[in-house]
């Protein structure tokens, strides 16, 4: 296992985010993003993940997200490389992409500097957990993640975001399941 995981206690609340290798757009499809909404709803339906937030930016990822059992770092590690494998298929395969050989490219040159890896490298290797120790703390990561594409000028409200869970927190109902913070306290944060 990893190194760069470093889930002190299984039964908190963590933010996560993970890179695509190079800071790559690869989430400007809408296909590469149904990949990781897949492989999250998966993790939530098999290996225990509680999502409480989310948001697929063009590059990378922001989770939040707990557990009851199944470690978070094993979650972790299955999510980056399921997601990793799928989407690496995904360029391959698709006739479409302009920047298929770019992309491929550009992962094989990553592995080459890393000697954990083989062939390619679709993720950065951190994904730096920070635990949410209050409610306090969960809420600013939430409002971090849902403004992240208003600061980047892709919407105007956070609401309007179609692959994050902010509007699951203003009445309306959102691609993935989410578990309100309200309810963090049952995983121990005061």
């Amino acid at each position: 296992m990893s190194k760069k995981y470093k889930f002190a206690d299984n039964d908190k609340i963590y933010f996560v985010s993970f890179a695509v290798t190079n800071w790559i757009d690869l989430f400007i499809r809408n296909e590469y993003k149904e990949e990781i909404l897949n492989s999250i709803q998966y993790c939530q339906a098999n290996k225990d993940m509680g999502l409480y937030g989310w948001c697929i930016m063009t590059s990378h990822v922001h989770l939040i997200i707990g557990t009851k059992e199944n470690p978070l770092q094993n979650i972790m590690r299955d999510l980056k490389r399921h997601t990793s494998e799928a989407l690496h298929r995904s360029i391959q395969n698709n006739p479409t992409e302009s920047r298929r050989e770019w992309m491929l490219w550009m992962m094989e040159r990553a592995a080459k500097r890393n000697s954990n890896t083989a062939k390619f490298q679709l993720w950065q290797p951190e994904s730096h957990p920070i635990q949410l120790i209050n409610n306090k703390m969960a809420h600013q990561k939430l409002d971090y993640i849902h403004y992240n594409p208003v600061e980047a000028g892709f919407v105007t409200k956070v609401e309007e975001w179609k692959y994050s869970s902010a509007i699951d927190y203003y009445g309306g109902k959102g691609l993935l399941e989410i578990i309100k913070p309200d309810t963090l306290i049952t995983y121990g944060i005061q």
